[in-house]
């Protein structure tokens, strides 16, 4: 089983709960509609990895996501996340009203930073990623249709959040492909402090 940590200790999420479209700017930048429900898909344990991968069988590409940490009934850490995904394959399954989850599950695809314990969730709370250097996504609660905890609700309409379980919360405008050798620096801020940051080598 995969692990992440928290606080220098292990935690092995049963499963990953990826929210979509949650952004209005990413919604428009993929020429995609706005959903009248949230959209929810789930990666397993075995997406969870380490390595930036530029390559699982077709280009990658990625989404910096905030994602937290369920623990005791509540979101009770955070780390950023990139969410990778086969954006080839997910237009032709899009196109053919097909589930996400070839394009989205597959090994390797969610890469997290540590997680960082916090006491509450607000506007304040964003992400930054840069590639070598430059920013290319920055954005955060204040800019989601579906606020963490309007998230936790629905989520616990119909599933059992298991402790340990990682919810992804979607990302902001600016995904692009992964290129091999680029640097991936993420980071996770409020109120302009750095709560967590981590970097990875695209290979």
């Amino acid at each position: 089983m995969q692990s992440v940590t928290l606080n220098n200790q292990t935690i092995t999420p049963s499963k990953v709960i990826c929210i979509g479209r949650n952004y209005v700017d990413h919604i428009a930048e993929l020429g995609n509609e706005v959903s009248d429900e949230m959209v929810v898909f789930f990666k397993p344990n075995s997406a969870i990895a380490t390595q930036l991968n530029a390559c699982h069988q077709e280009p990658l590409h990625y989404e910096a996501e905030l994602c937290f940490l369920y623990q005791q009934g509540r979101f009770s850490a955070v780390a950023i996340g990139l969410d990778l995904t086969k954006r080839g394959l997910q237009g032709q399954l899009k196109a053919k009203g097909l589930p996400w989850e070839r394009a989205k599950a597959f090994d390797g695809a969610a890469v997290f930073s540590e997680f960082v314990t916090i006491d509450g969730i607000d506007d304040a709370l964003s992400l930054e990623l840069m590639i070598d250097g430059n920013i290319v996504q920055a954005g955060g609660v204040a800019l989601m249709m579906y606020k963490p905890d309007v998230i936790l609700a629905q989520l616990q309409e119909f599933v059992t959040l298991a402790e340990g379980d990682v919810v992804m919360t979607g990302t902001p405008k600016g995904v692009g492909e992964i290129i091999a050798g680029s640097e991936f620096t993420g980071r996770v801020i409020h109120q302009n402090k750095i709560l967590v940051s981590a970097s990875w080598f695209a290979e």
